[in-house]
């Protein structure tokens, strides 16, 4: 365990170093810090701090850098995440308001992450499963062509074009009627199997006995648009990402033999994903740094991600990607505002 004098040695070489990008020697770190102790003290702090791991010397005569252990401890004792100030809340709440809906908000959500971090960001689509339908829109475009238009309890609308044969606007007040009157107020997952059903009897002539069923019975219209509905109710989006940033990579262009292996890896949804997902509170800040990432090709890399939502309703993770020499307590701090902001976007729909 060490002594607050060697955490506080330990912090200063972890600040200079993110903020300079070059080793820290001794000299520096008295002039810039008030550590309240000589230089030749200073000196023994490092000594026992590259002997337990913490700091290495990346060449002779060159000063010290923080090890992924180093990152570790230091992202331990920063205690808590602090608080953003008002000037910042306010920054972040004007460039997400007036979202129109989840595309709409996540695609903000990546581009902010990335730009205040300034490092890459991934946001996962959130799991519908328990999304209730808040209504159902037919909106006629042509006698030959309507949209399809879901919204969910969530802020989601989904669109989707239909191509049909020649319908008045009676048959589609109809057939919106009884969609919303089937599914409106059900969860994404309860939808689908009422849709199921209102389908599957209609196949069957002799239960062709409520008008619901009787609609979709009569009119190929009704089948496909019911059809359809039940094609948007049932598409899991949770296996999907969006990622921005990716050219803040190229800070790094001098490090290609790092870089080129993060692209690849950021290529991969499936590893975002992994990553992603194990993630549980919004209020919890999960750090992984270098080696504690599993994939390899993202072990020269920091992942910092929490949360967002309610895991009660609908629930999903964001993060960024970047150098583990990166500012921690910053990008810490950026992350859980964000997914606080979305959460609360998400709940209040």
């Amino acid at each position: 365990m060490l002594d607050d004098r060697k955490l506080d040695v330990l912090r200063a070489i972890v600040t200079d170093y993110v903020s300079s990008q070059e080793p820290v020697g001794s000299r520096a770190l008295v002039e810039r810090h008030d550590l309240g102790v000589s230089p030749a003290t200073v000196r023994n702090d490092m000594a026992a701090l590259e002997e337990e791991g913490y700091i290495t010397q990346p060449h002779t005569s060159a000063g010290r850098i923080p090890t992924d252990k180093g990152y570790r401890l230091f992202v331990d004792r920063l205690g808590s995440v602090k608080p953003l100030s008002a000037a910042e809340r306010r920054a972040i709440q004007t460039f997400l308001s007036g979202a129109m809906d989840l595309d709409d908000i996540l695609n903000r959500t990546v581009r902010l992450l990335a730009q205040v971090t300034q490092q890459v960001a991934i946001v996962q689509y959130p799991t519908m499963s328990h999304a209730t339908v808040r209504h159902v829109e037919i909106v006629s475009l042509s006698t030959s062509r309507l949209m399809l238009v879901l919204i969910s309890s969530t802020g989601r609308v989904e669109q989707r074009l239909l191509e049909v044969t020649e319908v008045d606007e009676q048959e589609i007040g109809l057939l919106r009627t009884v969609l919303n009157e089937a599914v409106v107020g059900q969860t994404t997952s309860e939808a689908v199997r009422t849709l199921s059903k209102l389908l599957a009897d209609a196949d069957q002539p002799d239960a062709a006995s409520s008008p619901a069923v009787r609609t979709f019975t009569t009119s190929n219209t009704g089948r496909l648009t019911a059809a359809t509905l039940l094609e948007m109710l049932g598409s899991d989006r949770s296996s999907r990402v969006v990622v921005g940033g990716v050219q803040n990579l190229t800070r790094f262009s001098d490090e290609f033999e790092i870089v080129k292996p993060v692209l690849e890896a950021l290529e991969e949804q499936v590893v975002l994903l992994k990553l992603l997902g194990e993630v549980s509170d919004p209020d919890v800040v999960t750090v992984r740094i270098g080696q504690e990432n599993p994939y390899e090709q993202l072990q020269t890399t920091s992942v910092v991600s929490s949360g967002y939502g309610s895991p009660a309703d609908t629930w999903a993770t964001l993060g960024i990607v970047g150098p583990t020499r990166m500012d921690y307590p910053s990008t810490m701090t950026s992350v859980r505002a964000v997914a606080r902001y979305v959460s609360r976007f998400l709940t209040n729909g």
